[in-house]
């Protein structure tokens, strides 16, 4: 539909006279028509002018610049147009979506960072893992549930338990798979890939130099040059981090800051600015990410407490991953705090949701 309402603008807005005075009209399909699309976005993005800027999902006022369509001209007006078009198709799918109760569950998540599928991943060898991927988000899996109800099964039961076996019983709720350890396995497989994209980051840090602090003197007719912000995270203050991950539980908290028998997932700590970072990494189902991050914030807050009173500088975040690899908001909020940003960052992030998605799929 894009492709269709950029042809549309390049003969409506041609510089040749004769092309833009033709009418020429773009063929599409019975259901939809790209003059009609283009002149919907139009009337949408004056709307929008006339209303002004408004909050943008929970972001404050004005957190999201956004140009008018008045202001804009050529090339940055129709690729507007094309994202205004794009938009109201979006707009109408997830609205049929939210009516699905099972299918368009995706709709309620909301601490949940997005997950993009290019024709990079469609094409690859591998092709199960964006079908699997899509059948997981979509809730159309076979699970026992969904057999009974395609009456393919005569029991929605769960194999290992008596519980109904529903899609999130069998990958977060199911005791019989928890007591077995196929969870803590899963818990397990993200925790190394967020701790090896943190190794990779602590082992940079060490040849971060601060920028130094200068005053630009700018000369008369001179326009001040912008300079890259370099922002400095929790990792780039000192250069003796050690990481320590709970895996196996064989962890033990250092003896020489808290004597205590609890065990965050990841520990780094530096002795030589004293400080030391707790992460605590749950793998939810994707509705349950805010219910779990606020589980999990109050149980170290004693560890915290305890250690700040002995002098050093303690930092606690619990970061979670969805079961089904969707990566919440709390593990990119805690990565740009130790430093980790751009393409680290994304790989990072790429990283822990690829290792969720892999271990549910053996489970």
């Amino acid at each position: 539909m894009v492709v269709r309402t950029r042809e549309a603008l390049q003969y409506r807005d041609s510089r040749d006279c004769k092309v833009s005075s033709a009418s020429i009209e773009v063929r599409t399909g019975r259901k939809w028509n790209a003059g009609k699309a283009v002149e919907l976005a139009e009337s949408r993005l004056r709307q929008k002018a006339l209303v002004g800027i408004v909050a943008t999902g929970r972001a404050g006022l004005g957190y999201f610049p956004k140009t008018l369509i008045s202001q804009a001209r050529g090339k940055e007006r129709h690729h507007l147009l094309q994202e205004e078009v794009r938009a109201g198709v979006e707009e109408e799918r997830v609205s049929r979506a939210v009516g699905l109760r099972q299918q368009g569950a995706w709709t309620r998540w909301e601490s949940t960072l997005q997950r993009r599928i290019t024709w990079a991943n469609i094409l690859q060898v591998d092709f199960h893992r964006v079908r699997f991927l899509v059948q997981a988000v979509y809730d159309v899996l076979p699970s026992p549930a969904n057999l009974h109800v395609w009456g393919k099964s005569e029991t929605p039961s769960c194999l290992l338990c008596s519980g109904r076996g529903s899609l999130e019983h069998l990958l977060s709720s199911c005791p019989k798979a928890l007591a077995d350890g196929r969870y803590r396995w899963r818990h397990d497989q993200v925790l190394k890939a967020i701790a090896e994209s943190l190794a990779s980051a602590i082992s940079t840090s060490k040849y971060y130099q601060a920028p130094k602090k200068a005053i630009p003197f700018i000369k008369a007719g001179e326009k001040p040059q912008g300079r890259p912000q370099l922002t400095a995270g929790l990792l780039h203050k000192a250069s003796d981090w050690q990481l320590q991950v709970d895996l196996g539980k064989q962890l033990r908290f250092p003896q020489h800051i808290v004597i205590t028998s609890l065990r965050p997932d990841m520990i780094i700590t530096s002795e030589v600015s004293k400080e030391l970072i707790m992460l605590e990494l749950t793998v939810p189902w994707e509705e349950r990410i805010e219910e779990a991050n606020e589980r999990k914030r109050p149980k170290y807050q004693e560890l915290v407490e305890e250690c700040r009173e002995r002098g050093w500088r303690t930092i606690y975040e619990p970061i979670e991953v969805g079961c089904r690899g969707f990566a919440g908001r709390s593990l990119c909020k805690a990565l740009s705090r130790l430093g980790v940003t751009g393409v680290a960052k994304k790989r990072a992030i790429r990283s822990a949701s690829e290792a969720a998605e892999k271990a549910t799929r053996w489970l």
